[in-house]
């Protein structure tokens, strides 16, 4: 049995997730009205999982997720609002601990919940089963402590140094899910502004997120980030998320490589959809020049088109299931057979650091 707390000021919202989850024999479903509500369920009821609505009166859901994983850490689902305001605060959670989100429909709740109600408890699943990743809160009070404060973009290339291309037009394409901003973040903070082949990226998220989390990663990190609005040529030092609801593809315009947003593909599950990045990739680079990155993630997007890419030649990489927050994607490689190393997360940034090789800069190209 998976006990679950429901933390959410909305009757209404917790009569309709009640009815969701009193229909799956699974969980043991308590219920809190507030954050203070909820910190006394967590010590009297000890859940496996709580779900936590970011807005609330009083403590809110940021200051009550503090909270949670400082004295009582768990797996936590975020209960997001699909504005803007309500994906910045949601990547917010996402750092200080939170496992994954669902986002309300829009509208009218009880509308919706033929639709919601399997996602809530797919979701709500699969962050039970999920692992807490206590490190990332201590480096963050590691580097509180230390006062460290020097921006990522100053540890990039300094003033008068030229830049490093790549020896051949290669791309790192990363798939993930559940867990996978923090993975990202984790990732993409460990490559210099220098690193030499651009990276793709399909995260499964809502649209209106995608965007919010480029911004803020772009923010983080040496190298540039962005999501991927419209027809994009790649270039090195950089990263590309593919926007949410939609599929991101790989192509060639006039003989030079692009990133673009698709219409999502209505034969594949979730969206941006890994496995069609990484075939997109296939039909125009050379598998040589192609590294396939499979993170966090429940489902199996990714691991039958990696896998293909393995068999062809490409170099791929499997988050390891000790740093995995859900070794699914990941260990759906592994399992086929299609991972050429599975690597902790600490140790993926180094990797590709070894496989992307850099050369000194051609001077009639500077």
């Amino acid at each position: 049995m998976i006990k679950v707390v429901v933390i959410d000021d909305s009757a209404l919202m917790r009569k309709l997730l009640g009815r969701v989850l009193a229909d799956v024999t699974e969980f043991e479903v308590h219920f809190a009205r507030n954050g203070m509500e909820g910190l006394e369920q967590l010590a009297t009821v000890s859940p496996d999982v709580v779900t936590l609505d970011i807005h609330m009166p009083g403590m809110d859901g940021l200051a009550c997720l503090d909270r949670i994983m400082i004295e009582h850490p768990r797996p936590v689902l975020m209960v997001s609002s699909l504005t803007r305001e309500g994906a910045d605060v949601t990547l917010e959670a996402l750092r200080l601990g939170a496992v994954d989100f669902v986002s309300k429909p829009e509208g009218a709740l009880s509308l919706h919940m033929d639709v919601f109600g399997p996602l809530f408890v797919a979701k709500l699943r699969a962050v039970a089963g999920a692992k807490l990743k206590a490190s990332l809160r201590l480096r963050e009070r590691v580097q509180h402590r230390i006062g460290a404060n020097t921006s990522a973009r100053q540890r990039g290339v300094g003033a008068g140094e030229a830049p490093v291309r790549a020896a051949g037009n290669g791309i790192v394409v990363v798939g993930t899910s559940t867990g996978g901003p923090p993975a990202l973040e984790a990732l993409l903070v460990a490559l210099p502004s220098t690193f030499p082949w651009p990276i793709v990226i399909a995260q499964h998220m809502p649209a209106n997120f995608t965007g919010a989390l480029a911004r803020r990663l772009d923010g983080l990190c040496a190298i540039g980030v962005s999501e991927v609005a419209r027809p994009t040529p790649l270039e090195p030092g950089h990263a590309y998320i593919g926007r949410g609801d939609a599929d991101v593809v790989v192509s060639k315009i006039a003989g030079d490589l692009v990133v673009s947003p698709a219409p999502a593909d209505s034969g594949r599950p979730w969206h941006p959809s890994a496995d069609r990045l990484v075939e997109s990739a296939i039909a125009h680079v050379p598998p040589n020049l192609l590294v396939g990155v499979l993170m966090t993630g429940m489902g199996d997007d990714g691991a039958g088109s990696m896998t293909k890419l393995h068999a062809l030649g490409g170099r791929t990489i499997a988050e390891a299931e000790e740093t995995a927050v859900v070794w699914g994607m990941p260990g759906k490689l592994v399992e086929a057979g299609g991972a050429t190393w599975v690597l902790p997360l600490p140790n993926i940034a180094e990797q590709l650091r070894k496989l992307a090789p850099l050369h000194a800069p051609d001077p009639q190209r500077v």
